[in-house]
């Protein structure tokens, strides 16, 4: 009965406040192209992450986890025409799968796209005419959270904004002797963050259509 309402009331904020093309459907379906959970975000958060783009009047955004791109279009219609979304994605079939969907959002202009494992390819980044960056969203394997944000650290500047997404993990970051890798990962990345002086965070805990989960929140500050 939770999952029915939380999801109604998800589709009623979507009706009237998130506007859907036939772009940004086709990436939300991704996951049924690839036989696998549905691994993007939702629309209204979709819509979030536009707005707090917008908001910073980011011109520069790193996504850590392309998948099938719904998450990218939204970033990259946020920029000015002459910005740029740099996104990396280990699994090439969904980099192609994204690709697509970019260019059909009339965006790839925007977007440069990375494939491979993004521990490698970050420290690649860190070049004149890319970093720094002005928002970077991350949503990808959770064990790795505390080295991708350390890297978010290095490529983002003073006032850019880190959304880490897919924090709760259905409560399961509570729980301090949880045997999943990813849980733990999560869990050293916000003691990660208790101990940082550049970097003010908070984390929200969501209900919607993706279930119980939430999202973290970092400013950089110096």
């Amino acid at each position: 009965m939770e999952q029915e309402l939380w999801n109604s009331v998800d589709a009623y904020f979507s009706s009237l406040l998130v506007e859907q093309d036939e772009a940004l459907s086709k990436a939300a379906r991704a996951h049924v192209e690839f036989d696998l959970p549905d691994l993007a975000v939702s629309a209204p958060q979709g819509k979030l992450l536009h707005l707090l783009a917008r908001l910073g009047r980011a011109r520069s955004i790193l996504e850590i986890g392309t998948f099938g791109g719904y998450s990218s279009i939204w970033l990259a219609r946020a920029l000015p025409s002459d910005g740029r979304l740099v996104t990396i994605e280990w699994e090439r079939s969904f980099a192609e799968a994204a690709a697509a969907r970019l260019a059909e959002a009339g965006v790839a202009h925007l977007v440069e796209q990375h494939v491979g494992r993004a521990l490698d390819i970050l420290p690649t980044l860190d070049r004149p005419g890319t970093a720094p960056f002005d928002m970077v969203f991350i949503d990808a394997n959770k064990s790795d959270i505390p080295a991708y944000f350390d890297w978010a650290r290095k490529l983002a500047r003073p006032g850019a904004v880190v959304v880490v997404d897919n924090v709760v993990l259905g409560g399961a970051v509570a729980e301090p002797d949880h045997p999943d890798a990813g849980v733990q990962g999560v869990r050293r990345f916000h003691e990660q963050l208790a101990g940082r002086t550049d970097v003010v965070a908070t984390s929200i805990q969501t209900v919607g259509t993706k279930g119980y989960d939430g999202f973290t929140l970092a400013l950089i500050t110096g």
